[in-house]
């Protein structure tokens, strides 16, 4: 395919597999020292894209938290926090969520294109709204991305988008933490839904690395020949 960012997915889950409870209160995954682990990577990014549901239900803010962090990337002379992408097929968002209102990055919304319309006169004022084709094809957000400057893309979830990305064969890199606990609802979201992943029995991914972090353990796997060990 053409030229894409750098991508590298970043999640969380229970040992039995879920991103979060049923319950409305947003389940806590990680720790203290992973978190900020989490935001060294974010750092390191051009680009946080996370799905519209991830927007409306955990209400990310998706700025670098540490000072020095922010400073060092100013003084490269980038943005203190990185561009701010989502995909929706419902243009369902609120204005005046976090990802709209927090931080001076731009902020991406990828759309269909029959709702390109409705998305601009809705969320138009706070951030540029992209035609995603018939239906948000994640390759094409992709290339639009790289054709926007961005060269390293972390993708934060939810579920259905990391299936998305992982299906399309877009990931080059799985940075996955496990916390220790279950969460035993099967009414709760999965790390990933059904598909036709790549990484199979018969395919296994290479696990590049194994690192306990406090009470949890990230897994970084290797997903194309682009993986990158720093």
């Amino acid at each position: 395919m053409p030229d894409r960012p750098y991508t590298l997915l970043s999640c969380g889950m229970s040992l039995d597999g879920y991103l979060d409870t049923a319950a409305a209160d947003r389940l806590v995954l990680s720790n203290a020292a992973d978190l900020d682990r989490v935001d060294g990577v974010r750092a390191g990014s051009d680009a946080i894209l996370v799905g519209a549901a991830t927007v409306r239900n955990d209400n990310p803010r998706l700025l670098i938290r540490g000072a020095g962090r922010r400073d060092a990337r100013i003084a490269h002379g980038m943005e203190p926090d990185p561009i701010k992408v989502t995909v929706t097929n419902s243009c369902q968002l609120d204005p005046t969520a976090n990802f709209f209102v927090m931080g001076q990055a731009p902020k991406l919304v990828y759309c269909p294109s029959e709702a390109v319309v409705r998305a601009r006169g809705r969320l138009g004022s706070v951030a540029t709204v992209i035609d995603a084709g018939e239906s948000v094809d994640m390759c094409r957000v992709s290339v639009d991305l790289y054709e926007r400057g961005v060269r390293r893309l972390m993708v934060e979830g939810g579920g259905r988008v990391l299936t998305q990305f992982l299906t399309a064969g877009l990931a080059d890199e799985l940075q996955l933490v496990v916390a220790p606990f279950f969460v035993g609802d099967s009414a709760a979201r999965r790390l990933v839904g059904d598909g036709d992943f790549p990484w199979n029995p018969e395919h296994r991914a290479r696990l590049a690395e194994a690192r306990p972090i406090g009470d949890v353990v990230l897994l970084r796997y290797a997903l194309s020949d682009r993986f990158r060990t720093g």
